[in-house]
């Protein structure tokens, strides 16, 4: 699903992206989009976790077996509690 969204951008900058997305044949959408992913994949370090949750159970075991997967998920060595 795809959302609209508004940024501020030097007027060269903007003028550039336009003469690039013209001659290439491609939206400005298009271009911005790659830009943004190919940023997130070098500068975004924070693991995909597949879940989150946060709660609360009077069953001891249960809350070990989240924090497990939760670091197994994120990459992470088990926990002194998780050997």
């Amino acid at each position: 699903m795809q959302k609209r969204t508004t940024i501020l951008i030097d007027s060269d900058l903007l003028e550039r992206l336009d003469r690039f997305a013209a001659r290439s044949g491609v939206t400005k959408t298009s271009v911005l989009t790659a830009a943004v992913e190919s940023y997130l994949e070098v500068h975004d370090t924070a693991p995909d976790l597949s879940f989150l949750a946060i709660g609360r159970s009077d069953h001891g075991r249960l809350s070990l077996d989240g924090r497990s997967i939760a670091r197994r998920e994120a990459g992470l060595r088990p926990g002194p509690d998780e050997v």
